[in-house]
């Protein structure tokens, strides 16, 4: 029995230390969980306010989106719509349509730039119109030129001639019956009087040929230039004849063209050759060479030769370097080769010594003589 009463005794007094731990461990525990309460209650007030701050900026930055849309539409894209729109209208024609736009002064000076534009636009509409009336008004009037001198062309290939057939058919007739009834003086008379008619004959005709170059248009797919030249020749027989002429040429090509033309063309440069000889006998070369698109030709002879600073005046019809009674014709002959060559899309021009450096087709002159060189194009097809 003492032995347990000693044994409860030591138990109450060890009971005693942990009731006051327990007592301190509950009050710790009621001091954090209220401290704990008070932090989470203040946390939650943090996020609400973030929350509503997160939603306060969402709404701000939704509104202020609007706005921005809205002042770009009504400052921006409402009047750059509206400018689009009037320059569309005047890009499609209607160039009376005024550009008035309302908005800043940027878009403002724009619309009056633009304007501006349409306005000179106005400007160069009307006159190209004016000029196409005028232009129109002188085709009109070309056509009736054209006409009037076609009629004229009939008129004077036939009425105009008949009467100077008779003049001369009538002075020559006039001279055989009455021959030894005239004395020298007459006899003169008479040959000037049928002189004067065969020379206005030649003008005639050289003058209805002129005026066909490029008004009657016969091209075909290709010409021989060969054949041309030897028709040419054909034609100048008696000339080249009474002049000992000796006449040479290159291989010439095929060439589209008038073959008509070509050789009047041949003909017109052979015959001056010939007509304008020195001392020797004629001596003339037609060469040939391919430069590029175009055939370059020249006419080269050992005659008399032209001084280069009459190398423009020699193309214009009616100019003639010497009088009619050293050498005859009607001063047409180059200028209707000049007509033909350029109606052809070439050119023609005088060769002077200076500029024959390579002497290409040309005959060797010693400071006489006379080349004349002209381009044609060569085509597709030229051999």
């Amino acid at each position: 029995e003492p032995l347990a009463a000693r044994r409860g005794s030591a138990a109450g007094a060890g009971d005693a230390p942990f009731s006051r731990v327990r007592a301190a461990n509950a009050t710790l525990q009621r001091d954090q969980t209220a401290l704990y309460q008070r932090f989470a209650r203040r946390l939650n007030d943090q996020v609400d306010r973030v929350y509503w701050s997160l939603a306060v900026a969402v709404v701000v930055t939704l509104l202020s989106a609007a706005g921005l849309a809205w002042l770009i539409r009504r400052a921006v894209l409402r009047p750059l719509s509206s400018l689009a729109t009037n320059v569309r209208a005047v890009a499609q024609g209607d160039l009376t349509h005024s550009l008035e736009l309302r908005g800043s002064a940027e878009f403002v000076e724009l619309a009056t730039i633009v304007d501006g534009m349409r306005q000179r636009l106005v400007e160069e509409w009307r006159f190209t119109s004016e000029a196409r009336r005028r232009l129109d008004e002188q085709a009109t009037e070309l056509r009736r030129s054209n006409a009037e001198l076609e009629q004229f062309a009939y008129v004077a290939s036939h009425d105009l001639q008949e009467p100077l057939r008779k003049v001369a058919s009538f002075c020559q007739m006039l001279e055989r019956k009455y021959n030894d009834k005239l004395d020298d003086r007459g006899r003169q008379y008479i040959e000037f009087a049928v002189d004067g008619a065969k020379r206005m004959q030649v003008l005639i005709n050289d003058l209805l040929s002129f005026s066909r170059v490029g008004r009657i248009e016969r091209r075909e797919a290709t010409v021989d230039l060969r054949a041309c030249l030897d028709r040419a020749l054909f034609n100048l027989a008696q000339l080249r004849e009474d002049n000992e002429a000796d006449v040479t040429a290159d291989e010439l090509p095929r060439l589209p063209g008038d073959q008509t033309q070509y050789t009047q063309l041949l003909q017109n440069l052979v015959g001056n050759a010939i007509k304008f000889h020195g001392d020797e006998p004629p001596r003339v070369h037609i060469g040939a060479r391919r430069d590029g698109a175009f055939w370059e030709f020249s006419c080269s002879d050992n005659g008399i030769g032209i001084d280069g600073k009459y190398g423009e005046r020699i193309f214009l019809i009616f100019q003639r370097l010497h009088p009619q009674d050293v050498y005859t014709g009607t001063g047409i002959g180059l200028a209707m080769c000049k007509k033909i060559v350029e109606h052809h899309g070439g050119r023609i021009w005088l060769d002077t010594p200076a500029s024959d450096a390579d002497g290409s087709g040309a005959t060797a002159r010693g400071g006489t003589g006379t080349t004349i060189r002209w381009t044609l194009p060569a085509g597709d097809d030229d051999d």
